[in-house]
């Protein structure tokens, strides 16, 4: 056993594969994680093999080839590619003499070090202490010894089951706070349907350029760097569309591939946004080699959180790298499907603007309704509204009004006059009255 050091940053990189072919990208994305995390890449070893050994997951011979490396490099952490069991961790740090972290920990690093919101920090905290809960037998020898000494002799419980029940009272601490929080942000979401504010969610591989198309949308101020994860908590800015529609746009954070299901679990508050979202805006890197797997990947995180089925767009970014023009492409019933546009020198933002605008544009109803002669103000607020384009005087003193008006304006107008939707005869097309009411 072994003390484990509390500080140091060179790091070997392990590019372990078990049973499928390695991704093109996987290898630079692995990289550019541990340099996100801080760390000072000195070496990589790669590994493949049709099935992980038990002990170590690495075979035998690399296991040699590495722990030489650690120590003619002087590492100070070695990252696996592969997710590694506890006991692989513990297996490996014995023989290594260094810490070792396996991908899944490497990410919930990153998130610890971007999160800035209350909640943000309250959620990693959760997914780190979930993921901790099941390593903590590692290379501290004092986790197994029981407490000892004048003042600590006792009923024998040792330094492992105390850590343990700390960390078991820990979590439920954060799932209360967490679940006030829920409950916040479940209003403040109620509050947006019951005004009718639609929200556009923004999604998309992590580096996608989200935060600096959010910037672009919004004038917002949101932090931008190259790097994975540049940005964690969730953002939320009102935007006023060209067509006089209002809508909330949120920045979520990005996805990557086999994101850690204790981050899963965590941010699923969060990530509420984009599956209550009216419209999701799917950012996509136009220059990325992989874009189609990067696609596939965030959408099988969307089919986690049962957010696949909200209505999406396709936004290509960055086509300043490509030396394309902006442009945008309709589905089969005319609306837009996808935008190409360059979130940095700003090409195309409007022609995403109109496409959202589009999409979530008011639906209209046209159709006759009937009014009594005593219903003179309900008539009058019709006329106040803009809604009517015909009108003709009823045999019986009343009226018969042609309207045409947004669906969520006649809803209103229904119940602040105490009027029944069966008065209502809604048009098939844009028909006069004389032909509706022969009808």
């Amino acid at each position: 056993m072994f003390e484990r050091p509390q500080s140091g940053e060179r790091v070997i990189l392990v590019h372990a594969i078990s049973g499928r072919a390695e991704d093109s990208g996987e290898r630079e994305e692995f990289a550019e994680l541990a340099t996100s995390a801080g760390a000072e890449i000195v070496g990589e070893i790669s590994s493949s093999r049709l099935r992980p050994n038990s002990r170590y997951f690495i075979g035998k011979g690399k296991l040699e080839e590495l722990h030489q490396n650690v120590v003619e490099l002087c590492a100070d952490l070695v990252i696996s590619s592969a997710t590694l069991s506890p006991s692989q961790e513990r297996n490996l740090e014995r023989q290594l003499k260094c810490r070792v972290l396996d991908r899944s920990g490497l990410i919930l690093d990153i998130f610890a070090q971007r999160a800035r919101s209350f909640e943000g920090k309250l959620q990693v905290e959760l997914a780190q202490l979930r993921h901790l809960s099941t390593r903590l037998v590692r290379g501290w020898t004092h986790l197994e010894r029981q407490k000892g000494g004048i003042g600590l002799r006792g009923p024998g419980e040792t330094q492992l089951e105390t850590d343990r029940r700390l960390i078991g009272n820990r979590i439920r601490q954060l799932n209360s706070r967490l679940q006030q929080v829920d409950k916040r942000r479940t209003l403040n979401r109620q509050n947006r349907v019951r005004a009718e504010i639609p929200t556009v969610a923004l999604v998309g591989y992590t580096n996608a350029g989200k935060s600096t198309l959010f910037n672009a949308l919004t004038n917002a101020d949101v932090y931008v760097e190259d790097q994975l994860f540049a940005t964690l908590d969730p953002t939320m800015r009102k935007l006023e569309l060209d067509n006089g529609v209002q809508v909330v746009i949120v920045d979520t954070v990005g996805f990557v591939r086999d994101l850690p299901h204790e981050l899963v679990a965590a941010f699923r508050s969060t990530l509420q946004e984009a599956r209550e979202a009216d419209l999701m805006l799917h950012l996509i890197d136009a220059s990325d080699g992989n874009r189609w797997q990067r696609i596939r990947q965030v959408n099988s995180v969307l089919k986690d959180l049962d957010a696949e089925r909200v209505p999406q767009i396709r936004v290509y970014n960055k086509i300043d790298k490509l030396g394309r023009a902006a442009k945008r492409s309709n589905n089969s019933v005319g609306q837009g499907r996808a935008v190409w546009l360059s979130a940095t020198s700003g090409e195309g933002i409007a022609l995403l603007l109109s496409t959202i605008g589009d999409r979530l544009a008011p639906k209209k109803v046209s159709g006759t309704m009937r009014l009594q002669p005593d219903q003179g103000r309900q008539r009058a607020m019709l006329f106040e509204m803009g809604a009517v384009i015909e009108e003709q005087i009823a045999e019986d003193g009343g009226w018969l009004l042609a309207l045409d008006i947004g669906e969520r304006d006649f809803r209103r107008f229904l119940k602040r006059a105490d009027l029944p939707a069966g008065i209502f005869q809604q048009s098939r097309t844009n028909e006069p009255l004389t032909a509706m009411t022969q009808r």
